[in-house]
């Protein structure tokens, strides 16, 4: 599981309306039949129009100031393990997206007409997604770029050629061009990975607009909070204050496991992505002590991610300092990648 919590942007500034985000999230129901168009919805109604979302969130703006941001997007991205466990990706990801949005409440610290929050006083608006696009910033896209490069270059001569502009043999450098597609590290279904290319395989995700005011208008709720808890006195006032980032991915983990009955390998777990951050001999002290079969499915999605694991320590004497810092790149790289931990 992979989840980031963001404030939009727009240029220098916090975007004045949800509008630019509502029509990004709108661009996979282009060209598709009515009934294969995945809609907004949220904790108790579905099928809401994009229109009715912009409305709904730019109306909840109250005494918020043009620096502060208007509402915050998550993006919760399953992995293709966890993937697998669904059943029916929409509705199913529509379950875990309303069961998380009351894990999300319960993870601030903030009373309203001092009651604990509750998910009836958080406005969001979510859309599921089917498709994943590659970015030049991913390692499939970058490390490819070498050969993109000569590959432009050559068509670059053979447009020249053929303008009469330059002499040269156009047969030899389309074999060249055929050569440099067939080598470059990266393939999928046969082709180059580029930018913009389609991912392939499940990439069913979540995207959700969260208002930062609640649903009364009236309080203004920061999933972006530096606090995790604590309280501060106001107005002469002692007002409870914060959001604890930490609490709330932990209780994602555990609402999609309980819901959909996943086992959870460590390797993919939230407590290894904290464990590495914090301990990292720890992280690998644990891969080791796991059982046969758990630690071999554990290296088995360390290897797809890209950690070396010819490299990983087989027992507690060859857990080297200088061997965990080898690891700890290509580990970090997987964790960031979104291909284990949250």
């Amino acid at each position: 599981m992979y989840i980031t919590i963001t404030a939009q942007k727009l240029g220098g500034d916090y975007s004045q309306s949800a509008a630019d985000f509502a029509e990004y999230l709108e661009k996979e129901n282009q060209g598709l039949e009515q009934e294969d168009v995945e809609q907004f919805f949220n904790q108790y109604g579905d099928e809401i129009d994009a229109k009715e979302v912009v409305k709904e969130i730019d109306g909840n703006t109250t005494k918020l100031k043009k620096k502060e941001p208007k509402f915050y997007s998550i993006t919760v991205s399953p992995s293709k393990h966890e993937l697998r466990k669904l059943q029916n990706n929409s509705e199913d990801l529509k379950k875990y997206t309303r069961a998380i949005m009351n894990d999300y409440a319960t993870s601030f610290n903030r009373e309203i007409n001092g009651k604990p929050i509750t998910v009836d006083d958080i406005k969001y608006f979510a859309k599921i997604e089917h498709q994943r696009k590659f970015k030049g910033t991913d390692k499939q896209v970058k490390e490819n770029q070498p050969f993109a490069t000569k590959i432009l270059q050559l068509k670059t001569y053979i447009r020249k050629i053929e303008n009469h502009q330059l002499d040269g043999n156009i047969k030899k450098m389309k074999s060249q061009i055929s050569k440099l597609e067939a080598e470059a590290p990266h393939q999928q279904n046969g082709k180059r990975i580029v930018q913009g290319m389609k991912k392939a395989g499940n990439q069913s995700h979540i995207h959700i607009i969260v208002s930062r005011k609640d649903a009364s208008n009236s309080v203004s709720l920061s999933p972006g909070s530096k606090y995790k808890g604590s309280e501060v006195e106001m107005h002469g006032k002692i007002v409870k204050r914060g959001f604890d980032r930490d609490a709330f991915f932990t209780k994602a983990e555990i609402t999609f496991d309980k819901t959909f009955g996943y086992k959870r390998n460590y390797a993919e777990s939230y407590k290894s992505k904290k464990d590495f951050i914090k301990n990292p001999k720890l992280y690998f002290t644990t891969l080791l002590g796991l059982p046969a079969s758990e630690k071999a499915i554990a290296f088995k999605m360390l290897a797809k991610s890209g950690v070396p694991i010819a490299s990983i320590p087989t027992n507690q004497v060859q857990l080297a300092l200088k061997t965990i810092r080898y690891l700890k790149r290509g580990v970090d790289i997987a964790i960031k990648s979104g291909s284990i931990g949250i």
